[in-house]
């Protein structure tokens, strides 16, 4: 009889994983305490033209009066969106949220993209389409940008570009030296793998820079809790289950996901990024900028964000640590981000 409930309870697991893979996709409505549809609020998951290519957004909105803001994933090639459901940002009690998948990348992936158009030119000419779009279809002249990660080299050069477009530029995790700080991660991770021989190993053997290391830097880092968040020590049931799971993709979409991250990460883009040091690219923004950094974060280094942020010129900017995040301190620590993004709407 034990084994019988063993089975049908695992029975039960799988058919719930099963359901939440093949989900139908529909996108979840901001609903009120009696269920119904708040008035003002937009739950979308949509495609526009942008720049010859089909690309791929979700906007959430509370309120459709509020400020706009474009959110710029990391990557390359890997979207964000996901990880609202698992860590909530809450962005969309301040503004009209839009998580754009970026060319070749999930929502927006698609086998006839032409790789030679993956490059750094085309990403930020595609930002400014995309604002230029939203600016439009929401009648705002002028959005916030946020940009994380990987996007946080595209999304500051289009805030370089066309200042006039954005009331303020947010970087989560600037990137700056993506191969100095890939560099000083290993050393760190030696470091902190001293009592572990057996990791410790591992990265000897596949030292920073091989192929073998960039197969092992993802593990790693998570289970370090220096990589997406500072207590995701998985990447397979914080990452991949989490997306696999999301009732809000259909499973076309989840598996874009992953066959974009694939495509982006093998073309141009990513050697331009990896050679790239912004300090040279970017030395003047025209808008208030502000830099948001986990303690924890190797990922993106820290210190030479905020070296960085020290001689970029600019009529504002802020450099802002929280204690308890590595990454993505958007997800991890919402309610002082949302309190020092509300005060920047108040500015403004």
């Amino acid at each position: 009889m034990a084994l019988f409930f063993i089975l049908l309870l695992a029975f039960v697991s799988l058919v719930s994983t099963l359901l939440m893979v093949f989900g139908s996709g529909k996108m979840i409505p901001f609903t009120d305490a009696s269920g119904r549809v708040l008035p003002g609020s937009l739950s979308e998951k949509s495609w526009v033209p942008i720049n010859g290519i089909e690309m791929g957004m979700i906007i959430k909105s509370r309120d459709l009066r509020k400020p706009v803001l474009l959110f710029v994933h990391g990557g390359p090639g890997m979207p964000e969106y996901w990880l609202n459901h698992t860590y909530p940002a809450r962005l969309e009690e301040l503004f009209t949220v839009v998580w754009w998948d970026q060319r070749g990348a999930g929502l927006s992936f698609n086998t006839q993209i032409p790789p030679a158009t993956m490059t750094t030119e085309q990403l930020v000419a595609d930002t400014l389409s995309v604002t230029h779009y939203l600016r439009q279809r929401f009648r705002q002249d002028k959005i916030y940008l946020m940009a994380h990660s990987f996007g946080s080299y595209i999304g500051i050069q289009a805030a370089a570009r066309a200042p006039q477009l954005y009331h303020a530029y947010i970087g989560v995790a600037q990137s700056v030296n993506l191969a100095l700080s890939e560099e000083l991660a290993y050393e760190w991770l030696l470091d902190f793998y001293v009592d572990d021989q057996k990791t410790l190993a591992q990265l000897k053997k596949a030292p920073y820079g091989t192929a073998a290391y960039e197969k092992l830097r993802d593990r790693v880092m998570h289970e370090a809790g220096i990589g997406t968040t500072h207590t995701m020590y998985s990447v397979i049931s914080g990452i991949f289950l989490a997306v696999m799971k999301h009732q809000e993709y259909m499973i076309k979409e989840k598996l874009h996901i992953w066959q974009g991250k694939a495509f982006s990460q093998q073309s141009i883009v990513n050697e331009e990024f990896r050679q790239a040091n912004l300090s040279d690219i970017v030395t003047r923004l025209d808008i208030p900028v502000l830099f948001f950094s986990g303690a924890y974060d190797y990922t993106v280094n820290r210190f030479l964000s905020e070296v960085y942020l020290e001689e970029l010129q600019a009529p504002e900017k802020h450099f802002y640590l929280f204690e308890d995040s590595a990454h993505s301190p958007i997800f991890e620590e919402p309610e002082a981000v949302l309190a020092i993004l509300n005060e920047l709407i108040c500015q403004r």
